[in-house]
């Protein structure tokens, strides 16, 4: 890429069959088309919205785009936000908030129900799964709920900008068009979940599949193109440029989601009889009978001691 409006690309998505990307930084939202042959910007999308930190890309089941403001590197803004460009009409701004303090998130995913679904960027922890109870209206802020984590396996694979550490930093998300498989990318791969009835949340804890995304300078962007190959972007980083890559047939990779087995019946409970009827007097007799054979053994103690 040598268009220096895609330098800091953090967000893709194929939409209509074009690509589209963003940059992060900036004083408005900006989403170009992304001409496929050599990288270039044949078209821009425009919100008049002042950004903090956009890092990433989604598409709504209604086909807005979703800029997503949610980078905080210092953990410290009271809100962060997703910016919706709709096919038609004026940009929308929802303000997010949650519910347990600032997080840092390059990772962002529409659910079919237009609810956003947030996964933040953490170090040394597992990253936090965040989602609204409903899709967002006005400028909020609406609650983000916590229905989750997401422990990504180790990986080998080298690249990125902060060596090994980098292998588990969620720095991007994506849907297949069909909704079937979520990809979650670090700076050095691409970890694929198949999901299941467009329930998220169950993907996350299904053992996932990885595609290595070896030696980019500083991959962020990740996107599903219509036939199922897997597009990974990075920015510019240090003189290397960056670049789109294409692994062919991904989605496929990811496998069907295994079905969710119903919870067991559960067993039956059988009402307590109680005691039957014999059981006070006999527990009764069983005690005049102790007590009786303690005295006789206390008695024959103390008879046995004064003959000593």
């Amino acid at each position: 890429m040598t268009d220096p409006r895609l330098g800091e690309l953090s967000g893709m998505v194929v939409h209509d069959g074009g690509l589209w990307g963003l940059s992060d930084g900036g004083r408005s939202v900006q989403i170009h088309r992304i001409d496929r042959s050599n990288c270039d910007v044949i078209d821009t999308r425009t919100a008049d919205i002042d950004p903090f930190d956009v890092e990433d890309l989604a598409v709504g089941p209604d086909g807005a785009l979703w800029a997503a403001d949610l980078g905080d590197n210092e953990r410290r803004r009271d809100t962060v936000a997703v910016i919706v460009l709709p096919e038609r009409g004026t940009a929308q701004l929802h303000r997010l908030t949650y519910p347990d303090g600032p997080h840092d998130a390059e990772a962002l995913l529409i659910d079919a129900q237009g609810r956003p679904f947030v996964i933040t960027k953490e170090v040394g922890r597992p990253a936090g799964l965040y989602r609204t109870a409903d899709a967002p209206e006005g400028e909020g802020p609406t609650p983000l709920l916590p229905v989750g984590e997401l422990n990504l396996p180790a990986s080998n694979t080298l690249g990125g900008p902060v060596g090994g550490i980098g292998t588990r930093l969620v720095t991007g998300a994506a849907l297949s068009g069909d909704g079937t498989v979520a990809a979650v990318r670090t700076y050095t791969d691409a970890w694929l979940f198949p999901v299941g009835g467009g329930d998220l949340v169950a993907a996350f804890n299904r053992p996932p599949v990885r595609v290595p995304l070896p030696d980019e300078p500083q991959g962020e962007a990740i996107a599903f193109d219509v036939d199922g190959a897997l597009l990974s972007g990075s920015e510019t980083r240090h003189g290397v440029r960056g670049e789109i890559r294409a692994v062919a047939g991904a989605a496929a990779l990811a496998g069907e989601a295994a079905p969710v087995a119903p919870l067991p019946p559960a067993p039956e409970v059988v009402p307590d009889p109680g005691p039957p009827p014999w059981l006070p007097a006999a527990l009764g007799g069983a005690a005049v009978v102790g007590v009786l054979v303690l005295v006789t053994a206390v008695a024959s103690v103390r008879t046995r001691t004064r003959r000593g």
